[in-house]
């Protein structure tokens, strides 16, 4: 009587990381790691509206918001 084939034992989470991670680099990709502000730390909060406040100070910023106007392919976004 013929017998089914067994199952391959079940691989770890790191068995299983590391095989996706073969299969993307394989398609020709890398990893990258990203580090951004940390938005729930006060004084990056405190930080990000000090420059914020600075940026909408700057003296051409009606020009720049202009030229925007104008470069800016509107019909893009329909």
């Amino acid at each position: 009587m013929p017998t089914t084939p067994k199952k391959p034992p079940a691989k770890t989470p790191r068995e299983r990381i590391a095989t996706r991670r073969r299969r993307l680099r394989a398609q020709g990709l890398r990893p990258v790691q990203h580090w951004v502000p940390d938005l729930r730390d006060p004084k990056v909060l405190a930080d990000l509206r000090r420059q914020a406040k600075l940026m909408a100070q700057h003296p051409e910023n009606d020009a720049i918001d202009d030229w925007i106007e104008q470069v800016y392919d509107w019909d893009a976004w329909k």
